[in-house]
């Protein structure tokens, strides 16, 4: 029954180090993809899409999986310096949001059209003013003492926010698939490929926030 219970042991982290390398290489080829279709550069709108799947797709991925034990990029460093590079990041993931909203609605200015004006533009809008507030929200972990709130519960209630955002970013981007730009941009097998790069991506971050956070740590009163 030991041996059994130590196989398993050992084929669950195997198992979660080829997801968080899965994770790594999608999110990557992910924002590679799309900025070949997209071609930044090439107009005002093509900074929108780039600058979005940078945020959601790549930076925000990395500001999480730097603090998984398989598969982090910082693994041998202390938690110090995770916690910085997380904090890094995250900045640069709420930089690339902010500028490709502004770029989307500066566009939008230009050419004459509505703006907010479908499901994709909304949750987009959400998700951006989220982000904002969920990073301004994790300079509390800095200083817990000011909110009188245990440590321990600041960080589930961050963690937990920092998946919903996450979960809200990787729905805009499917939306943003869906619009007329990239479904004539990408068609047939090739799209659907694409859209289920995000969602692998997130089912992995989902897995290690929960198993990190609220599933093992409860949250004393």
């Amino acid at each position: 029954m030991a041996l059994t219970a130590e196989y398993e042991a050992k084929l669950y982290h195997i198992l979660r180090i080829i997801a968080g390398t899965l994770a790594h290489l999608l999110s990557f080829g992910f924002t590679v993809f799309v900025t070949t279709v997209a071609r930044p550069g090439s107009s005002l709108f093509s900074w929108h899409p780039f600058l979005m799947t940078l945020a959601f797709s790549f930076f925000m991925t990395e500001a999480v999986l730097v603090f998984s034990p398989d598969c982090s990029l910082l693994q041998s460093f202390s938690r110090k310096v995770r916690v910085r590079g997380h904090w890094l990041v995250q900045v640069l993931t709420v930089c690339c949001a902010l500028t490709g909203l502004i770029t989307i609605i500066c566009n939008k200015y230009l050419n004459d059209k509505p703006h907010f004006v479908t499901w994709h533009a909304f949750i987009g809008l959400i998700t951006v003013l989220y982000i904002c507030m969920q990073s301004l929200g994790g300079t509390s972990l800095l200083y817990p003492k000011l909110l009188n709130w245990p440590l321990a519960k600041l960080k589930v209630y961050h963690a937990t926010s920092g998946m919903i955002g996450y979960l809200l970013g990787t729905t805009s981007l499917l939306l943003g698939m869906c619009s007329l730009w990239f479904t004539t941009s990408v068609i047939g097998i090739s799209w659907y490929v694409a859209a289920l790069c995000p969602i692998l991506v997130s089912l992995v971050i989902m897995n290690q926030i929960s198993s990190a956070y609220l599933s093992r740590k409860r949250i004393q009163p």
